[in-house]
């Protein structure tokens, strides 16, 4: 009897430890506490009986609404024992607690400080930088028109970016041959993108595209291309083992990555919604197809080095 208890332990513990909530939590919230792009239920109010019941009824279709397709993608390949493993973390309130690693914690909770360049600093809009005593160039010197950009008071477009909910909104066509896609669904609740919380993904990565019914990231997203370089003994630049004098005038190299590359993580800065709003300059721009199939798709992979010597 107690052999069988332990067992069962064992098998329990495990399958909370291998359960994730962390693609959860970009729409659903660190603690389950927002509607998913504005529509869902707020996940930490359900039970568990309830929420194992939504997961599994996603799975084989008979639970949903709009956002059907998106859910459909995301529990695919979870078994009875992941859902009841997840349900299990968000009413034990540890939704938090799984999608951040300690040492992110530890960071959180240490007192701020003067440091260098670092990523948070740059995405939470920091300008007071240690620079070992190396000037600082501010906006102010870089801009044109010399003046402060963040003391400007300019208003925004008024437009309603009105949009399908994801999983049932119609493609665009590309804008131009190997343009990046528009996003033709809503964003609410999903930006904005960082490293560390990319709702995107949870749709888009090949392996949920299809059952998501989206746009699977293409090859290029899974691709290094900048060369290895570094300086050699006589000062010379070296890249891809190369000296090289002119260091631009270099073709383009591809390194293949098992993750999504660091240089394309913020979606939102290549991939933006459409609005209906009348342009203040009338665009006559038409695109060139020579071949309609690069209306819904890139070869952006296989020309990169087009007209490079």
């Amino acid at each position: 009897m107690i052999k069988k208890l332990l067992i069962g332990s064992i098998v329990a513990s495990s399958a909370i430890y291998a359960a994730s909530v962390a693609a959860c939590t970009g729409c659903h919230g660190a603690n389950f506490e927002k509607k998913a792009l504005g529509t869902s239920k707020i996940v930490k109010d359900l039970s568990k009986e309830d929420i194992v019941k939504a997961l599994k009824g996603y799975k084989d279709g008979s639970y949903g609404g709009a956002q059907k397709g998106v859910m459909k993608g995301q529990v695919a390949a979870l078994s009875d024992a992941d859902m009841a493993a997840i349900a299990d973390i968000i009413k034990g309130g540890g939704a938090k607690k799984a999608a951040a690693p300690a040492a992110e914690k530890k960071a959180e909770a240490a007192p701020a400080k003067k440091e260098g360049l670092k990523e948070d600093n740059i995405e939470s809009g920091k300008t007071d930088y240690d620079l070992n005593g190396k000037k600082v160039v501010d906006e102010v010197e870089l801009g044109l028109r010399k003046g402060n950009l963040f003391d400007e008071n300019t208003k925004p477009v008024d437009a309603k970016f009105d949009a399908p909910a994801p999983g049932s909104a119609q493609k665009f066509a590309r804008s131009y041959v190997n343009a990046p896609p528009l996003i033709p669904h809503s964003v609410e609740g999903l930006l904005p993108i960082t490293r560390k919380n990319n709702a995107c993904l949870g749709c888009h990565m090949p392996d949920k595209a299809k059952a998501a019914g989206a746009t699977p990231l293409p090859k290029t997203h899974f691709t290094n291309y900048r060369p290895n370089t570094k300086i050699g003994k006589d000062g010379s630049v070296v890249k891809e083992g190369k000296a090289v004098k002119n260091t631009s005038d270099v073709k383009t190299v591809a390194h293949s990555l098992k993750s999504l590359s660091m240089a394309r993580f913020n979606c939102s800065q290549c991939h933006v919604p459409q609005a209906n709003v009348k342009p203040l300059v009338k665009n006559n721009f038409r695109p060139d197809f020579k071949d309609a199939k690069f209306k819904e798709k890139s070869d952006l992979v296989n020309m990169i080095n087009d007209g490079v010597k």
